[in-house]
């Protein structure tokens, strides 16, 4: 009989995406996750399988994470206006207070690894579906209440606020101020 798990599986996943997250997927060693996690190197591959099975697994924790937090701004009481003015501000205040300007997990995946790992980019396309969905959702709500243009197309403006976002946490890895991309924010305010 095996000897039991003296950490929380959970617990090592959040870690090992602090570590992704940092590094990326292909700079990220074993002796990185192990180091990070506190554990061996045996625990590691028996409890996760492989370095690419904690990756997803860290990957989709990160998915569920942020549209969980993009859909709780996005629902607060308030105008349609003011709760995506919102939610593209607290996303500028998240990427710039990072110290290490991470920027955003998924996007960093997609750009790194989804080109030759169609699992991960599935993965990634499917958190964007998610963030399109939501922002698609507050377009059509805006529009019932004669915020936004009912006669815009609600799915193009989504896709139009989702590749704004991209854009704009790759901008904040190397934003030395957050002027830009507040210009950014209320440009894409002054189109809605």
């Amino acid at each position: 009989m095996g000897r039991p798990k003296q950490f929380d599986p959970d617990v090592a996943v959040d870690r090992a995406m602090g570590v992704f997250w940092r590094k990326g997927y292909a700079a990220t060693t074993p002796q990185d996750l192990v180091d990070e996690i506190g554990i061996g190197k045996g625990s590691l591959y028996n409890t996760f399988g492989s370095k690419h099975a904690l990756f997803e697994r860290a990957l989709a924790r990160y998915q569920d994470s942020q549209a969980e937090w993009l859909e709780a701004l996005l629902d607060h009481p308030g105008s349609t206006k003011d709760r995506l003015r919102g939610a593209l501000e607290a996303l500028v205040e998240l990427d710039l207070g990072d110290p290490d300007r991470r920027g955003c997990m998924a996007v960093n995946t997609a750009a790194e690894s989804a080109p030759s790992d169609a699992k991960t980019a599935d993965t990634v396309r499917k958190m964007f579906a998610r963030t399109e969905s939501a922002f698609r959702a507050t377009v059509e709500e805006g529009q019932r209440a004669g915020e936004i243009d009912g006669g815009r197309d609600a799915a193009a403006v989504a896709a139009w606020l989702l590749a704004t976002v991209i854009g704009m946490r790759v901008l904040a890895k190397t934003a030395e101020n957050p002027t830009q991309l507040r210009r950014v924010v209320d440009a894409v305010m002054g189109s809605l």
